[in-house]
C-alpha cells in the first residue's frame, strides 16, 4: 500500500513537472512579441544587407532561447531526480519500519490485529 501511494506521488509529480514544461514551450510557442518588430516600418524599409544583419540577430535569439530552455530542461531533470531520490529513501525507511514491527510481532511484544490496531499485550 505504502509502495502504491509512493508511485502515485511519483507520477504526480512527473505530470506536474511534465505539465511546467509543456506550459512553457507552448507560451514560446505562441509568444507574439516578435512579430511587431519584425512588422515595423524600419524593418520593411531596410536593405538586404540590414534583413542579413536581422537574420542573424534572430538566430542568436534563437539560440539563446534553446540554451535557456535546455538549461530549464536540466534543473526539470535534477529536480526529478531529487524527487525520485526522496522516494526511494522514504521507500527504503518503510521498509526498515515494516521490518521492525514484523520482529516485534514475531518475538510477542506486539498484537498485529486484522483491523491494522497494533495492541500490546499485558504482563
Amino acid at each position: 500500500m505504502k509502495q502504491f501511494s509512493a508511485l502515485i506521488a511519483a507520477f504526480l509529480i512527473t505530470g506536474v513537472i511534465g505539465f511546467a514544461m509543456f506550459s512553457i514551450g507552448s507560451n514560446a510557442l505562441l509568444n507574439k512579441n516578435t512579430v511587431p518588430t519584425l512588422n515595423s516600418p524600419t524593418a520593411q524599409a531596410s536593405t538586404s544587407n540590414s534583413q542579413t544583419t536581422t537574420g542573424q540577430s534572430q538566430t542568436q535569439q534563437m539560440q539563446n532561447l534553446i540554451a535557456q530552455y535546455q538549461q530549464r530542461d536540466q534543473q526539470y531533470q535534477s529536480q526529478l531526480n531529487q524527487v525520485e531520490t526522496q522516494l526511494n529513501q522514504a521507500d527504503t525507511q518503510i521498509q526498515q519500519y515494516q521490518s521492525l514491527l514484523q520482529a516485534l510481532q514475531n518475538q510477542g511484544v506486539i498484537i498485529i490485529g486484522s483491523d491494522g490496531r497494533i495492541l500490546i499485550p499485558g504482563r
